[in-house]
């Protein structure tokens, strides 16, 4: 069914029970395949998500958007769901997304809130939630999409056995890593576009679908290393620490500063080269070009934390051919710049 047609449905499907057809609004979307309209029912505002159910996660958001609120997260209401069309009716929570907002002097009162909110899900019992794990198969897929879209498919490269052996074994130290965090509830995109500022002054979050059971820094990762934009590493070491002692002082496991802030930057670096592999696939295969222009934040973020671990063999072992084969193809891109 092409859109076209599913907007028609869609407009049916509102008529149904609201008694008249929608006047549709398109409200800007994501990188998935749904869409977003605004409406008008009895007086208010509601957000309209057509959701491909071939595609699309709808069941979980739904019982998602029940389970976060239930932890004490503001999300966006489910009104009314049409699972077997892949259509639903959402409370609306606006257009400000916190990213436009942050700067040096909002940024600790709003990444305050944003780590509460973490926090409320780190403590939050798994077994309250239907979620799958966060498993080695798992991380080591989204991994892959780095040798397969960015560097043959967008870069061009020969990703030769010798590359290949270099990333096996990176690949299985931050997968190692990982898997031996404590696992909480993790929201999995967790960053300052899928942060909404209410009326009232509170923060909501959205796109929370794909949410699983995984490891404690994974989320924390997603929004002080965001890649839409950067702070000094020191802000960043500030924020990671603080958060560490939040948890531990509620009875979380974690482990010493040190060994917590490696568990951080191994978590961001395994997140980082997934997202080089989603953001070129989101151009080349999804036509969605203008993710290109944030890859190089991307790569500067790879690049150092790549840098801090020279004497873990496998991290310098990559970080050469990264360094002898990736950066060369990248800097002749038209879309390369080089982030700080």
């Amino acid at each position: 069914m092409n859109r076209t047609e599913r907007t028609e449905r869609l407009r049916l499907w509102f008529e149904s029970w609201a008694g008249k057809p929608p006047q549709l609004e398109p409200v800007a979307g994501d990188a998935s395949f749904r869409r977003y309209f605004r409406v008008e029912e009895e007086g208010r505002t509601l957000i309209l998500c057509d959701a491909p159910p071939e595609t699309e996660k709808n069941r979980e958001f739904v019982s998602l958007a029940k389970g976060l609120a239930a932890a004490g997260l503001r999300v966006p209401a489910v009104l009314r769901a049409d699972l077997k069309q892949g259509f639903l009716a959402l409370e609306d929570l606006g257009d400000q997304t916190l990213l436009p907002l942050l700067n040096t002097e909002t940024v600790d009162g709003y990444y305050g809130e944003a780590l509460a909110m973490l926090e409320a899900l780190a403590v939050a019992d798994p077994g309250d939630f239907s979620l799958a794990p966060y498993d080695r198969a798992h991380l080591s897929r989204e991994m892959d999409l780095f040798p397969e879209w960015f560097c043959e498919g967008l870069l061009g490269l020969d990703y030769d056995p010798n590359a290949r052996r270099l990333f096996t074994a990176l690949e299985t130290l931050l997968c190692d890593r990982a898997l031996a965090q404590t696992q909480v509830v993790v929201h999995r995109d967790f960053h300052a576009r899928n942060l909404m500022l209410l009326d009232d002054g509170a923060l909501a979050t959205i796109d929370f679908q794909d949410a699983v059971v995984g490891p404690l820094t994974y989320d924390p990762v997603s929004l002080l290393k965001d890649c839409y934009l950067r702070w000094p590493d020191d802000r960043v070491q500030d924020w990671v620490l603080n958060y560490r002692d939040r948890l531990e002082s509620r009875g979380t496991v974690v482990p010493n500063a040190d060994e917590f802030l490696t568990d951080f930057h191994f978590m961001g670096l395994q997140r980082h080269i997934k997202v080089l592999g989603i953001f070129a696939r989101l151009s080349l295969r999804d036509r969605k070009p203008a993710y290109l222009d944030d890859l190089p934040r991307v790569i500067a973020y790879v690049q150092a934390a790549l840098a801090d671990y020279p004497d873990t063999p496998e991290i310098a072992a990559f970080a050469a051919w990264f360094d002898d084969r990736v950066m060369p193809a990248a800097r002749r891109q038209s879309w390369f710049y080089e982030s700080q």
